[in-house]
């Protein structure tokens, strides 16, 4: 508390020397001039003393035969006077602080977490829809009914929860993934899907979970053909149709067969060659407009850029989306060039590789390849027949069979056998 009072009305520190420094503290101490940090340098001393203290040692300095000299100005009085000098630095400050304080009453960031089926750009454009962006005030956001929104909107969310970290919003929800997807559902009555094959091959394993079977282990199938049936017949005591009930079918079936896939290369290509020239240009983005000048001239006739883009936070914190960018340009010239054997095999391997990276992706599994590699007057040719198994069946509307129509023509029969 007294360090605080003496800042606030200010003190000095001063540099005592002469001939009795001892009996100029004494008569200070008599006159109620209150000293302190009192150090002893030998020749002199160095301690601090009030504002209106130091104005009353004139009197003092003379009866001992000392000197003093003001070696430091400290406390607000002194603080402020250098504030006055200063002013549009200041008022600058000022203005800042103040943008930073508006700056905090917006949202400037919005983060996605727990998403799995639904895609960020997705929820993107449903928060668009309800009038939430990057740059909104913080007043206009209301979390209760985003929340509510969100798991109306999407039927996959069960939970959510949306909250304001400084000046980002954070969304987070999680997904029912059990649900069943779409087409394992049951259809109305008299609705039914079959599982039909979408290419020609022979038939690896079939287990079936719901609907008829129409092609077992062995079979050869062509694309089109029925593999499962939604239509399941009741039969009467008798062994006839008394009804059918339709469903989705639904089953696991894998197919066998011969996949060929042709590639072409052109044994020339155009070099780049950089020539190690390059230039750096810096500048300033506010969400997706450049700030900085345009259409400034590189100077290169061919060129790539590289472009570096980093954010500007203020504290921990990302206040306003604002990036500090990097392009560098660098020169390069073009030159004709042909790819020796080793190069075109090598670059063919690699391609292959992505292939088979591709088909695995999409859950082919590779059962068998074979590789041709020729060349033919300026380009080569590389050919890869594959044998492999893939889960296959594509959802198509069943029948509908009309049992009025059914019974009309039994009844016809019997009457034709009877006659």
């Amino acid at each position: 508390m007294i360090k605080f009072f003496r800042y606030f009305k200010g003190y000095l520190t001063i540099k005592v020397w002469g001939y009795s420094t001892e009996r100029f503290m004494n008569l200070c101490s008599h006159h109620n001039i209150f000293l302190w940090d009192i150090i002893n340098h030998g020749e002199y001393y160095t301690m601090s003393i009030s504002i209106p203290g130091f104005f009353s040692l004139r009197s003092i300095t003379r009866k001992t035969g000392t000197k003093v000299v003001v070696t430091g100005r400290y406390g607000l009085p002194f603080f402020m006077k250098r504030i006055k000098r200063k002013k549009v630095f200041i008022s600058g400050g000022v203005l800042a602080l103040l943008l930073v304080f508006w700056m905090q009453s917006y949202v400037w960031d919005i983060e996605i977490e727990g998403n799995y089926m639904i895609t960020e750009d997705v929820f993107m454009d449903f928060l668009k829809e309800q009038n939430i962006y990057v740059g909104m005030p913080k007043k206009k956001l209301d979390i209760e009914s985003l929340e509510k929104d969100a798991r109306i909107y999407f039927d996959s969310i069960t939970w959510t929860s949306a909250k304001l970290v400084g000046n980002k919003l954070v969304v987070s929800w999680k997904e029912n993934t059990l649900m069943p997807p779409e087409e394992t559902k049951q259809y109305t009555e008299n609705t039914g899907y079959d599982l039909i094959s979408e290419r020609e091959g022979v038939v690896l394993s079939i287990i079936t979970r719901n609907g008829v079977p129409k092609v077992k282990e062995g079979d050869l199938v062509k694309e089109g053909d029925v593999l499962v049936e939604g239509r399941i017949p009741i039969f009467e005591e008798d062994g006839s149709v008394k009804y059918y009930e339709y469903c989705t079918a639904d089953a696991d079936i894998t197919l066998k067969y011969t996949l060929s896939v042709q590639e072409k290369y052109p044994d020339a290509y155009e070099k780049y060659i950089y020539t190690g020239e390059e230039k750096k240009k810096f500048y300033l983005q506010y969400k997706d407009r450049i700030l900085t000048p345009k259409g400034v001239s590189v100077g290169y006739k061919e060129y790539d850029c590289l472009d570096e883009k980093f954010d500007i936070p203020i504290g921990n914190k990302r206040i306003v989306p604002l990036y500090f960018g990097i392009k560098t340009y660098r020169e390069y010239e073009r030159m004709a060039a042909k790819y020796s054997t080793l190069e075109m095999k090598q670059k063919m391997q690699e391609r292959g590789m992505k292939i088979i990276q591709t088909l695995e992706e999409k859950g082919v599994q590779i059962i068998e390849k074979n590789v041709t590699i020729n060349k033919e007057n300026n380009q080569y040719k590389m050919g890869i027949d594959f044998i492999v198994s893939e889960n296959v069946g594509l959802k198509s509307k069943t029948q509908i069979q009309d049992f009025k129509e059914d019974s009309e023509k039994e009844l016809v029969k019997e009457n034709e056998w009877n006659q």
